[in-house]
């Protein structure tokens, strides 16, 4: 990693901003900034974050839940940051015309583009995602794709990179951008002590969907259905084809693949690929179970069934998954000398 000048990070604030999209990444980048400087002071030089916070008229803000935010200077007065973040709310729904005009003039300049939530909706009205993938929050995926046809929105992962404009899912997936940045700017150790300080996972990979398989599906209305959903989330490896939860269910298996569908919104099938998707990603993020091993308790049978799985849904390997992914034991926690 080179050595550079600290890294300044100015956070747009406008009225109905969604407080935590602002909160989430700043407590990240300052939380990193802490660690950096703790490292510069043991010794080993680290870059870091300057933080500022900016409204148009450097007025205070009001955020969606009803709390005031007090920004640090007004936007007008601001030189070009290295990473310029804005955040999502209701206030990007129908924002000062002033706001657009300023992004559309001025975020060009700094190094690194980055929204959260609805924020991709300030960024497109300004036309800084023409011709670029981007996501956003799900619930306004499709607003976005029909008002700016020129940006490819990408509705399912939780942050999409294109260049250096950053593109984040609703609210949380702000707190996962961030972390990426920081890992990508100051290394997966300050990275990782971060996330843990904030009791969050370092880190959800970007194409990580929005939704979990119990969230994509809908909840079957009847009770032998949504006994099945809990039962195939909670036994991947057992047996899971549609003969066998049929049974379960106490239904013939035609009348079962089709009644699931009907009230999930997705095939038996479709749904047990997702779960065991899921279940061998966390245990390659989390434990330290060989690939062969993992591949049995998710229920693939072999480790290039897994494989073929991962290479399919997320064009990598389960080995490369966990090189990029996985967290390095915690150390041991020390017993109190008495």
């Amino acid at each position: 990693m080179t050595q550079r000048s600290v890294r300044s990070v100015l956070v747009v604030l406008f009225d109905d901003v969604q407080s935590l999209d602002v909160t989430g990444p700043v407590e990240v980048f300052a939380g990193a900034a802490m660690q950096a400087a703790e490292g510069r002071a043991g010794g080993g030089p680290q870059d870091a974050y300057r933080i500022r916070t900016a409204s148009l008229d450097g007025s205070p803000v009001r955020t969606s839940s009803g709390l005031t935010l007090v920004p640090d200077a007004a936007l007008t007065g601001e030189p070009p940051p290295h990473t310029l973040l804005v955040p999502g709310g209701q206030g990007t729904r129908d924002p000062d015309p002033r706001l657009t005009d300023w992004l559309r003039e001025n975020a060009p300049r700094a190094e690194r583009l980055v929204s959260v939530c609805t924020g991709a909706l300030l960024l497109a009205a300004a036309g800084l995602l023409d011709g670029r993938r981007a996501t956003t929050h799900w619930g306004v995926s499709d607003h976005l794709a029909r008002t700016y046809p020129a940006v490819e929105v990408d509705p399912d992962p939780i942050f999409v990179r294109d260049g250096n404009v950053a593109t984040s899912a609703g609210v949380t997936a702000g707190i996962d951008l961030a972390l990426a940045l920081v890992e990508e700017d100051l290394g997966r150790d300050i990275a990782l002590t971060v996330a843990r300080h904030l009791v969050v996972f370092l880190r959800r990979p970007g194409n990580q969907a929005q939704f979990s398989a119990q969230l994509t599906a809908q909840t079957a209305q009847r009770e032998p259905l949504r006994e099945v959903q809990q039962w195939i989330t909670e036994h991947p490896g057992d047996d899971l084809s549609v003969e066998s939860l049929a049974g379960r269910a106490r239904l013939s298996p035609r009348h079962f693949a089709r009644a699931f569908q009907s009230e999930t919104g997705t095939t038996p099938g479709k749904y047990v690929e997702r779960v065991r998707l899921e279940h061998a990603r966390r245990l390659l993020e989390d434990s330290r179970d060989g690939i062969e091993e993992i591949s049995r308790t998710c229920g693939y049978g072999t480790p290039e069934a897994m494989r073929r799985a991962f290479v399919k849904s997320l064009g990598t390997s389960p080995a490369e998954y966990r090189r990029r992914f996985h967290a390095p034991a915690r150390p041991a926690r020390q017993q109190p000398t008495h």
